[in-house]
């Protein structure tokens, strides 16, 4: 009996005794005073940094894809995805004869000008890729919200779910999920630096190696590894915009419009492929004339076809050697290769003489398009 009473007296005791940080100093404790203050100085910390990271968790908030600046974000996008169709055919232009010396060099000027436009579309990339996570993760929220709330009256009822409704909402889930995941793929590789890692260190080297006929080669099949990817996007988005909105801008005009753009970028495409293989086309009637020539003419035809400098921005050579001067002054090489279509087997690429060696870049662009304008319209008709 007293060892119960005892029990029962250290329990009241001890319940009745403050905590440690809450008993005051005559206990040994923390005093509550300064309890409090350490506890506002911990919020006012977390406040300052709620307000230093408003902005970050703003931009990856999540959106709602019915929200307008999402819709008129998707419809500037798509114009940045159409000029970045424009942008990419003007790398293979950077690829150019030198009249005087009669030698392949690449306009480092012009290279670095569609460089600066190309960077500035793969930031609209870039931002798109954020808004698309965004948008897929206030989709991911609706769902969950969704899935509770039907979860709710089948709790409230005790009906168990049938299997073939889970089985089509995992398989719908999962489709989503795949789809997705493949969109960003896509919208990872469109910004992949592949024409500029080609201009820039491939074809200089390749240059300097004497690979003149070679490089044309390689720029055209990275263009097309890059370009078609991008296209097969524009269209993807084009569709999910559709099924999004049921339209794109809203206005018939704005359809004419889009139309006639796309007509105009296919043809600025095949006009840069085709003055590219033009290019490359008088570069094999140079070697061949090289090598006809032979030396003191031409002492190499590999060396001779080569510019010094592969990446040419326009200023004079301090100094050029006497083979490569003597090749320059070739007229044989010149009146076939150069000087008039009708002397070379150029087949359809003949309009392409007078542009090679042509030191202005806007008849270089201009004439390739008015050639894909009037190849397509011959090949629609």
């Amino acid at each position: 009996m007293s060892g119960e009473l005892s029990t029962r007296a250290s329990t009241s005791s001890s319940s009745s005794s403050p905590p440690g940080d809450a008993r005051g100093p005559e206990h040994g404790g923390t005093p509550r005073g300064e309890v409090s203050s350490k506890r506002r100085l911990v919020l006012r910390r977390r406040q300052r940094w709620r307000r230093l990271g408003g902005g970050a968790a703003a931009s990856w908030a999540a959106a709602d894809p019915r929200a307008r600046w999402v819709r008129e974000w998707n419809r500037a996008y798509l114009l940045a995805c159409a000029a970045g169709l424009m942008v990419d055919p003007l790398f293979l232009y950077a690829v150019s004869l030198s009249g005087p010396l009669m030698c392949v060099f690449l306009d480092g000027w012009l290279a670095a000008a569609v460089t600066a436009l190309r960077c500035m579309v793969d930031a609209m990339h870039a931002w798109n890729i954020v808004t698309q996570l965004r948008v897929s993760r206030a989709g991911r929220e609706r769902a969950c919200a969704a899935g509770a709330d039907e979860e709710q009256p089948e709790a409230e009822a005790a009906a168990p779910a049938p299997a073939a409704d889970a089985d089509a909402a995992a398989s719908n889930k999962l489709r989503d999920h795949g789809r997705y995941r493949k969109w960003l793929v896509l919208d990872f590789f469109v910004i992949l630096p592949v024409m500029q890692v080609v201009v820039w260190v491939a074809a200089p080297a390749m240059i300097r190696a004497g690979s003149t006929t070679a490089v044309m080669t390689v720029m055209l099949v990275a263009f097309m590894l890059e370009y078609l990817p991008k296209i097969y996007h524009s269209v993807v988005f084009l569709r999910r915009m559709q099924n999004q909105s049921g339209h794109i801008f809203g206005t018939i005009w704005w359809g004419i419009a889009l139309n006639l753009m796309a007509y105009f970028v296919a043809a600025h495409a095949v006009g840069a492929c085709w003055y590219l293989l033009g290019v490359q086309r008088a570069t094999k009637c140079l070697k061949e004339q090289c090598l006809l020539a032979g030396p003191p003419a031409c002492a190499s035809s590999t060396a001779a076809v080569a510019c010094v400098n592969p990446l040419y921005y326009g200023a004079a050579v301090a100094s050029v050697g006497g083979d490569r001067l003597a090749w320059g002054g070739n007229a044989t090489a010149r009146n076939v290769c150069l000087s008039s279509g009708d002397n070379y087997q150029y087949g359809a690429y003949k309009w392409t003489v007078m542009l090679v060696s042509n030191p202005s870049r806007l008849e270089k662009m201009l004439l390739p398009i008015f050639w894909g304008l009037m190849t397509l319209r011959s090949c629609s008709t």
